[in-house]
């Protein structure tokens, strides 16, 4: 794709953040898109947030599951950008204005308390990079009309990236097995989904060193009170106003996400 499709189609997506309305897909408008200018279509988009005032506060990765790189037909993950603003407070009424169409998903969320940069990262260098982790919520989100998504327009949209709801007990890395962590997901009181970390890549630690050897080379660094969202323990579920949506995760405890009913 030209530079001026790039910015066209960033502009695109950004414009359904403040319409509240969902876009056609990329790739139909540019079937011969490819991965690489989906990224700088989301590195667009980063650009523009950032230079608006928004702060980079992590990444998430996408695509762990062997089932959804099936679906996708890819063979790796993805990844996208967490900024400041996506951050909603455990227990605390989120808007659902300020989303499309929103799903939620349990993950297990590593917080760096030093600098990790590839290539050539280890599990031993994620490992010593973890200061802690927590249960997380993601709330996942589309840009693309009715989740019509190839793995071309979910990297455009900033791997969907919606919200990110912490739980406030950190863990060490050391006091849990996140492989044989089992993670139970309840909306409104009905369990949804079961789940355990080795759902991910094998282990929550392999997208953390996935990610950190694919950002390396582009120059880009996970700094210290960085948040990695490695991806998905279950499937991930719609939400609506009202709704609360409760993760319990074994030795990590548990995370809530209330969502703002209709006024």
């Amino acid at each position: 794709m030209e530079a001026h499709a790039t910015q066209a189609v960033a502009q695109q997506l950004l414009q359904a953040y403040e319409t509240g309305k969902p876009v056609a897909p990329v790739i139909e408008s540019h079937p011969g898109a490819t991965l690489t200018d989906a990224y700088r279509i989301q590195q667009e988009q980063v650009r523009l947030w950032t230079a608006g005032g928004e702060v980079i506060k992590g990444h998430k990765v996408g695509l762990t599951s062997a089932a959804m790189q099936q679906q996708m037909g890819v063979d790796q993950p993805d990844y996208g950008h967490l900024l400041g603003g996506m951050f909603h407070l455990e227990h605390q009424p989120i808007p659902t204005t300020g989303f499309l169409q929103p799903r939620i998903e349990p993950e297990i969320a590593f917080v760096l308390g030093r600098p990790l940069a590839g290539p050539g990262v280890t599990v031993a260098d994620a490992a010593r990079a973890v200061e802690f982790v927590l249960p997380a919520l993601e709330i996942v989100d589309s840009r693309i009309r009715d989740w019509n998504i190839s793995i071309v327009d979910t990297i455009a949209d900033n791997a969907s990236s919606g919200g990110v709801v912490l739980g406030s007990r950190p863990t060490s890395l050391s006091a849990v097995d996140l492989r044989l962590t089992g993670c139970l997901l309840h909306r409104n009181g009905t369990l949804m989904a079961t789940g355990a970390g080795g759902a991910v890549l094998g282990s929550p630690l392999n997208a953390l060193v996935w990610l950190a050897n694919t950002l390396g080379p582009l120059g880009i660094s996970l700094e210290p009170g960085h948040v990695v969202l490695p991806g998905s323990m279950t499937r991930a579920f719609p939400v609506e106003p009202g709704d609360t949506v409760v993760a319990t995760m074994a030795e990590l405890g548990s995370v809530t996400a209330n969502f703002k009913p209709f006024e």
